[in-house]
């Protein structure tokens, strides 16, 4: 029965304003098959809204669901379905008439109905909407206990139905919907490309857009811009250009790929938490729900003096990366209340737009003590070296940290950021050292990139996907243009 609804029934929606009930039920049944309370006291008032005439339309509402029960006929019932009593009422109606009685739960995030209600002509008041949220949090605990023959959860981008054991035979109605697929390898791995160099010439934007539809193409799970504000001397020199991540990041957010957008990692010595806050919401409501952030302490101390900077101490750095994540997940969170943590406060929670869905937190930095103990308190991920027994000692010390916070290690994804030289064949691999060892011996250098074809960067991550890596942040020293994505495409299959 999952992701199903039967057909004939009545259909009870349960859910806030703003969390798309009239939507779905529009794009599920016929508007004959609709008992709206908003659109009756539009007809027997003067508009949707007009509270004064909500009496009359439930009466009305109530007249329409007896004579289509009585009838046999499905009837959906589009209300804030909070109301205990009518629920009950309508469940025995439902089991007087012979329909099978359902509940449709719109289990939309809180931001998403606030967002939502904030675009409409004529909003709900942020503490209506606030109480009817706590509300439908718990109606939708206890309608389980209510004796439904089925409660069908609507969440984005999926539903999954709860069918009793008693549930009723009946015609059905298949509602579900695919979500975005989770681009992986057949390693079991998510490739994203590093852009760390931007060798574009004379046509900055052209060059970023081919390189991220060709990455789109070839199946990387994402693009990550490293955020410098001089190019760093492990890869190019100070005078090539290296642009400002989010506003680049924002380019491509609106280009037609699937791939998630980020930076990695950003420094909390470049800018305060609350604008990371509000850079990396935009980013993922202009992207649709791809962004993701890459954060640290910060490291280089020439550029924050060229840029008029201050570069703290090495623990204040990191006092500030926890104050830093715990203030992007207090503005990132439903409502505007203040916010009272163990680093961070503030007086009030008011940011807008919210992000689309979760933004993973992935912290930059292999800091045994400080940076993966904070991983482990408060990061969706810990971005490493991808060294094997280095992904293997921060693995072992990591799972130490969440044990002493109390957390459960798979909650914390391993990434690495991966720098190997990637050649077509044997002769090509080592042409490629010859153009980018410098002064580095040639051996010194293979062994430091894993020099080699696609095949045997592949037996690499198949190590690392074996050691529970779940990302690898692949990063190019000779990445010059599309061509070279065509490459290196093999990483992605």
């Amino acid at each position: 029965m999952a992701d199903r609804i039967l057909d004939p029934a009545l259909v009870v929606l349960v859910g806030p304003s703003g969390s798309a009930k009239s939507t779905w039920a529009a794009s599920h049944y016929r508007r004959e098959e609709i008992v709206s309370s908003d659109a009756l006291r539009g007809v027997v008032g003067s508009g949707p809204h007009d509270l004064d005439a909500t009496g009359d339309a439930f009466a009305i509402l109530e007249q329409v669901v007896d004579a289509r029960v009585a009838r046999g006929l499905t009837v959906v019932i589009d209300t804030l379905g909070t109301d205990a009593a009518r629920r009950g009422r309508w469940l025995d109606l439902a089991r007087r008439g012979g329909l099978p009685a359902v509940v449709v739960v719109l289990d939309t995030p809180d931001a998403e109905c606030r967002r939502r209600n904030a675009a409409r002509d004529r909003p709900v008041p942020a503490g209506v909407l606030s109480g009817q949220l706590t509300r439908h949090r718990e109606v939708a605990a206890r309608l389980d206990s209510e004796a439904w023959d089925l409660v069908h959860v609507v969440s984005e981008p999926h539903e999954t139905s709860r069918v009793p054991e008693n549930a009723r035979e009946g015609v059905v109605r298949h509602t579900s919907q695919s979500p975005r697929p989770d681009r992986r390898s057949s390693q079991g791995l998510r490739i994203v490309l590093h852009v760390s160099r931007f060798p574009w010439g004379e046509n900055p934007m052209t060059w970023l857009r081919d390189i991220a539809l060709a990455a789109d193409a070839a199946g990387f799970a994402g693009i990550a811009l490293m955020d410098h504000l001089i190019q760093i001397p492990q890869v190019g020199r100070a005078w090539e250009p290296i642009p400002e991540p989010w506003v680049s990041l924002g380019m491509l957010a609106g280009l037609d790929t699937a791939l998630d957008l980020g930076p990695l990692v950003t420094p909390v010595t470049f800018r305060p938490a609350g604008v990371i806050a509000k850079a990396a919401a935009t980013l993922d409501v202009l992207s649709g729900g791809r962004a993701f952030v890459g954060i640290g302490a910060g490291w280089w101390d020439r550029e924050h003096a060229a840029y008029g900077l201050p570069f703290p101490s090495a623990g204040d750095r990191l006092d500030a990366l926890e104050t830093a994540i715990e203030t992007v997940r207090a503005l990132w969170s439903p409502g505007t209340k203040a916010y009272v943590g163990e680093h961070a406060s503030l007086p009030e929670t008011t940011g807008y737009p919210r992000p689309v869905g979760r933004i993973p937190v992935i912290v930059g930095g292999s800091g045994e003590q400080r940076t993966l103990r904070i991983a482990a308190r408060l990061a969706d991920a810990i971005n490493v070296p991808s060294a094997l027994p280095v992904v293997d000692r921060k693995i072992e010390v990591l799972r130490a940290h969440c044990r002493d916070v109390g957390r459960d290690p798979s909650e914390v994804a391993i990434t690495v950021l991966d720098l190997p030289v990637v050649g077509l064949d044997r002769e090509d691999t080592w042409a490629r050292v010859e153009k980018l060892r410098g002064r580095t011996p040639a051996g010194s250098y293979v062994r430091r990139t894993n020099a080699g074809t696609p095949a045997e960067q592949r037996d690499r991550y198949g190590a690392l996907a074996d050691r529970g890596v779940d990302t690898v942040f692949v990063s190019l020293g000779d990445l010059d243009g599309p061509q070279d994505i065509e490459r290196v495409a093999a990483l992605c299959e």
